[in-house]
């Protein structure tokens, strides 16, 4: 996923053309208003941190004291913890949204992460095409987003980051969010207010 920084003295604009063009659909523009409410909001690095690690748990992941580099971001059997907290939220992401025969996959079976140090090994066990990884990545970037939230991180750096803004003034942009949003609460992984949930039942 390609990031792309926003200079500061935009933001605002960019917040507020967002913000109207959701005022149609309540719910889904109170999710956004959750997201842009974590600017300068952080349970400071350590804590988030634990508390991350804490989720992966919760969700049924075995983790690994271990970075990324080292192997893998998540190797078929456990998650590399040491790592940045939101980096570590994304994976949990991935975690959630992946079967359960690419959960025994490294990296899900999408290929290599940007973090990770075995990637030919990682690319080697890819065994889905563009648009899979294309849209799984789309959902475990706004679904680690709202977890950040959840956490009580600074989750606006990364809707930031990863390009939710991309295009912000067109309708498209704006479409893709709700119906992200959408495909996740059909997958039990938000509820009806788009707060994410721990599934009941493993996928």
């Amino acid at each position: 996923m390609m990031l792309t920084p926003i200079p500061a003295e935009r933001l605002p604009d960019m917040i507020g053309v967002y913000d109207a063009a959701l005022a149609g659909t309540p719910v889904v523009q109170a999710a956004f208003r959750r997201i842009i409410a974590s600017k300068g909001v952080n349970a400071g690095a350590e804590t988030l941190h634990r508390a991350a690690v804490d989720l992966a748990r919760r969700v049924g992941m075995q983790v690994l004291d271990a970075a990324p580099a080292d192997g893998f971001s998540w190797d078929g059997h456990r998650v590399a913890v040491r790592t940045e907290p939101s980096v570590l939220i994304h994976e949990i992401a991935h975690w959630l949204i992946a079967n359960e025969s690419r959960r025994a996959l490294p990296d899900f079976g999408l290929g290599s992460g940007p973090e990770t140090g075995f990637s030919s090994v990682a690319d080697s066990a890819r065994c889905v095409d563009d648009a899979t990884k294309e849209g799984e990545e789309n959902l475990a970037s706004l679904l680690g987003i709202l977890w950040e939230v959840n956490l009580g991180g600074p989750a606006i750096d990364a809707f930031c980051e990863q390009n939710w803004f991309e295009l912000y003034d067109r309708s498209g942009t704006h479409v893709h969010f709700v119906k992200t949003l959408e495909d996740l609460r059909s997958r039990g992984l938000v509820d009806r207010l788009f707060e994410p949930v721990v599934p009941s039942q493993p996928r």
